[in-house]
């Protein structure tokens, strides 16, 4: 049991854990102290001093987000010389920054922007030196785009990137007025060690890294008649688009995203839920082959364990950080490009268009869908599978610029084809859900009964454990399966690239002895992408997560390969899992890459 520490913040008494600060003192009490370099899933850093606080005793002002709780500590957080102190602070960030707000993508959710109202920031008593310094604006990602201009030098991007991903493509660079924060995302992206994860845009307090925005292509497409503009949405989407709309969150809104995109203008509303039923079908698939393929025909030569290849950015971490196990990553696309692949073959044939005339758009959780889309292995239709990818803020924005009562409009369903899900489709949105989907179908293929947990829900490889692990035992299989009689399959799950490397590092020293691993690059899975509405921290990401689950639950179908358009599509298109045409659309290969 923790020790507990006593102190006093404003006079008022309060106990805290110890190893807590004195900003979650504060908090306890329900007292606001201004933070930007400061966040909940991050290391202490202390970088910004805007949340200095005075310390009986102690002569110069301190950072309450980096200073430990301590017995008998007196603390004052609104005195004269701490308001002055923040004041000058934000005075002094503003002075270097490019403060076009009315043109900025973050504006009314920049941090600093927020500061500067709060403290009522008039006119600057520090010169203008934004024009005195050469800054550079990176848009080579298809991804990201960086700004140094509005860049505040907070360093959560840098303590996302190198501690809670450990991808270290971000790092400082300089001292003093020179400092800056250094990317290598002026070199081709293809072969930077950037994952696109977009879990440094999702902490950027201010402007200086956001998403690469689209939606201006997209209207254009919309109102091209000439165009017929499909969409397709991520299982986390539904989940997360409140959060920018009015609803609290943890609220799903399914039924009325629907509706704002036919309201919009999209030809065909429809969901990626539907390829994620077909990725679990050619996934599972593949995974049974290669059990086969292992313990009938004793093929040494066979990759196992096998992972997900679903997160691009996963996907891409693996090119760059451990190559030599790309033969063990599923040949399966991911269920956007798989609707993407579907798009301008199986839907344009169903619908008497021409694939030329489709402009397939995406609506991700995630910044590293955009990298995928581009990726030139995405264009098995013989065209680009998917022509625009939009984060949920980016939907978010789009409905507000239609002019949308978001919370007024009524539920609506997808359209057909490609348009049917189960509830197995939904949890891909969250660290887990591919795994019990996959679990869900393949033990019932195998044994013609459901898997043994309580109604479905296969809790082991649930939660927000950064590695979980979990075994089903095979017992009395079907005729054509009798070599996994008795076998137990053991399953890993990770999320967050930290996570990720751990549970690669134990498979490359053979102490991983696992069948199947499923990995998403972001914390909490899809739910916490890097495309999300912000901010989101550890509570947020269960509470979305929460709601995803709920969502299964309340649907009537709950397998994979119990969905009636899955069946349909392999009986007039496909043939069958992992056959010619599946491959030749669903699948796909991967790259070595190097570390630059």
């Amino acid at each position: 049991m923790a020790n507990i520490v006593n102190l006093k913040v404003d006079g008022i008494d309060v106990s805290v854990e110890e190893g807590k600060t004195v900003l979650d003192a504060a908090k306890k009490l329900n007292i606001h102290i201004p933070t930007l370099c400061h966040h909940e899933d991050l290391c202490v850093a202390g970088n910004c001093r805007v949340c200095v606080v005075e310390q009986e005793g102690v002569r110069n002002l301190v950072a309450s987000c980096a200073m430990p709780a301590q017995e008998g500590m007196v603390i004052k957080t609104n005195t004269h010389k701490i308001r002055n102190a923040r004041k000058h602070i934000v005075e002094l960030l503003l002075s270097e920054h490019n403060a076009d707000c009315t043109k900025c993508y973050k504006n009314t959710k920049c941090e600093l922007q927020t500061l500067a109202t709060e403290m009522v920031v008039g006119e600057r008593m520090f010169i203008d030196l934004v024009k005195e310094k050469d800054y550079t604006i990176d848009m080579l990602s298809p991804s990201i785009i960086k700004d140094d201009s509005k860049c505040i030098r907070c360093q959560r991007c840098v303590r996302t990137c190198t501690e809670l991903q450990e991808v270290s493509a971000l790092g400082v660079a300089y001292k003093g007025n020179e400092m800056k924060i250094s990317t290598f995302f002026e070199n081709a992206m293809s072969e930077v060690v950037c994952t696109n994860c977009g879990q440094c845009v999702n902490r950027c307090p201010t402007g200086a890294l956001i998403e690469r925005n689209y939606i201006d292509q997209v209207w254009d497409a919309i109102y091209d008649p000439n165009k017929h503009v499909v969409v397709q949405t991520a299982p986390a989407v539904r989940i997360a688009l409140g959060e920018d709309l009015g609803f609290d969150v943890g609220e799903r809104v399914t039924g009325k995203m629907v509706a704002a995109l036919k309201r919009i203008g999209f030809d065909s509303a429809l969901d990626t839920d539907f390829t994620a039923d077909l990725t679990i079908m050619e996934e599972g698939t593949e995974l049974l082959t290669r059990l086969k393929k292992a313990l009938v025909n004793k093929d040494l030569e066979v990759k196992l364990p096998m992972t997900t290849s679903c997160s691009p950015g996963w996907v891409k971490f693996i090119e760059h950080t451990f190559p030599e196990y790309l033969d063990n990553v599923s040949t399966c696309k991911s269920p956007q490009q798989m609707f993407g692949a579907l798009a301008k073959t199986y839907y344009a044939q169903k619908r008497n268009l021409k694939p030329e005339n489709i402009v397939s758009v995406s609506i991700m959780p995630c910044t590293a869908k955009k990298f995928e889309a581009d990726r030139p292995e995405m264009r098995d239709s013989g065209y680009k599978d998917v022509d625009f990818v939009l984060t949920t803020r980016e939907l978010a924005i789009m409905i507000k610029q239609a002019g949308l009562d978001f919370m007024s409009l009524p539920d609506e369903k997808y359209d057909s084809i490609m348009g049917e899900s189960t509830g197995a489709g939904v949890i891909f949105g969250a660290t887990g859900g591919v795994m019990e989907a996959a679990l869900r179908t393949a033990y019932e293929l195998v044994t013609g009964r459901e898997v043994p947990f309580e109604n479905l829900n296969i809790m082991p490889v649930r939660g927000m454990d950064g590695v979980r692990e979990a075994a089903v035992k095979i017992e009395n299989v079907l005729p054509d399966w009798s070599f996994l009689e008795g076998v137990e399959l053991k399953t890993v799950v990770a999320h967050g690239l930290t996570n990720a490397k751990k549970v690669m590092q134990a498979v490359k020293e053979g102490k991983g002895h696992w069948h199947f691993i499923e990995i998403m690059a972001c914390p909490g899975g899809c739910l916490g992408g890097g495309g999300q509405p912000m901010p989101t921290t550890s509570e947020i990401r269960k509470k979305r997560a929460a709601a995803i689950y709920a969502e299964d639950e309340g649907m009537p179908l709950r397998k994979s390969h119990e969905n009636p358009e899955i069946q349909q599509i392999y009986k007039e298109f496909l043939d069958e899992p992992l056959g010619h045409k599946s491959h030749e659309l669903l699948h796909t290969h991967y790259n070595k890459r190097k570390r630059v």
